[in-house]
């Protein structure tokens, strides 16, 4: 199978369930994978970036990675689109530059995630109740939701080809891939749809080795050992953290756009050799805006990893994570376990540090 996910958390998400499921995976940043190499493969996952980039850069991106898979041969292989559970990204332009380059005649986008309380009703889409645009997520730097309808935020999928169901539970997102799975579609959204693949294509998703609660257990004792932890709290949609380890706040002046990194206050990692870098402001929104934050973030990191590279880099947010790995040079990963639905960890074949990753709309409790 090959995954192609628009951001890092995404991608690391969907390797996770791929790895619960007993298969071999390979997470790849940003570099499309030979057709040899995918056939030796159970899984690729490839994440992208897209969502971080323009319109224009997201289709030429998604062209570049599907292009050479497809014209070598990879096409008999099945494809899924990971897109954003919150409706954020370039989600139709995408969908229609592989539907283009692979000749899927439809696509089904389903980005309801039940499992956590997303569900689309009546073409609306909830949170726990509450409509999207009611969320923080009206909030988000680059994609702000000003309306909880499909229809709306995405006006022209459907005379596209792109179907976009309800879905109130997972029943629901069984019925949608039985109904829709005849290999000439296309299938796009969150983890719960991809899980329904997995489990209508007879694929048994079950924990390795432990049972999900003493997986947590080690994360927890594997926390409280490591002798360094850099945490980056990179998305808006943060929640404070009380790991009895300094919170270095990002300075109001670079949140505003200044550039003066010796204006954050990381002294603590110096001393200790852990700290978490959060941004406590959530009043600046656009694209500019949100490049500026993961830019002076990544870069924040790869000093402070140049000083003292940290036995557990944890990232929350997929730009965030994406920026700070570029910046690192860090590409290749083995996945090493999945803690909780959508948190990952990683090992970096370039270094051996252990890379966690959490989506930024995501509770940190599924991880602290």
């Amino acid at each position: 199978m090959i995954v192609i996910a628009d951001d890092i958390t995404g991608a690391a998400e969907i390797a996770g369930i791929a790895f619960e499921a007993g298969q071999q995976v390979r997470l790849r940043c940003g570099s499309p994978v030979g057709c040899d190499e995918v056939a030796t493969q159970g899984t690729t996952v490839i994440a992208t970036d897209t969502r971080s980039m323009t319109e224009e850069e997201a289709i030429a991106e998604t062209r570049r990675i599907i292009l050479p898979l497809h014209l070598e041969g990879a096409e008999g292989r099945l494809l899924f689109k990971k897109t954003d559970s919150a409706l954020r990204g370039h989600v139709v332009t995408e969908l229609l530059a592989l539907m283009q380059a692979t000749g899927y005649q439809r696509a089904v986008f389903m980005p309801a995630n039940p499992s956590k309380g997303r569900i689309i009703r009546t073409g609306t889409y909830y949170i726990n109740g509450v409509p999207l645009h009611k969320t923080d997520f009206s909030f988000d730097p680059e994609f702000p939701a000003r309306s909880a309808s499909i229809k709306e935020r995405f006006p022209e999928a459907e005379e596209k080809g792109i179907v976009m169901p309800d879905a109130t539970n997972e029943a629901d997102i069984l019925r949608i891939v039985s109904e829709y799975d005849d290999g000439h579609t296309l299938f796009a959204g969150a983890a719960d749809l991809f899980k329904a693949i997995l489990e209508v294509r007879g694929e048994r998703l079950e924990v390795r080795n432990s049972t999900l609660n003493s997986q947590l257990s080690t994360l927890n004792s594997q926390f409280s050992t490591l002798n360094s932890t850099l945490i980056l709290c990179g998305s808006t949609q943060s929640k404070a953290l009380d790991l009895g380890i300094s919170i270095a706040p990002m300075p109001r002046e670079i949140y505003d756009g200044g550039n003066d990194l010796s204006l954050w206050d990381t002294s603590a990692y110096d001393r200790q050799h852990n700290i978490i870098l959060t941004i406590p402001y959530t009043h600046r929104t656009g694209k500019e805006v949100a490049v500026h934050l993961r830019s002076v973030m990544a870069q924040t990191a790869r000093r402070l990893v140049s000083q003292h590279c940290p036995d557990h880099l944890i990232i929350e947010g997929g730009a965030t994570a994406w920026a700070t790995l570029q910046a690192l040079g860090w590409t290749d990963f083995d996945i090493v376990h999945q803690y909780a639905p959508g948190v990952v960890q990683m090992k970096s074949v370039t270094t051996g540090t252990m890379v966690t990753l959490k989506p930024g709309s995501y509770p940190w409790g599924s991880l602290f």
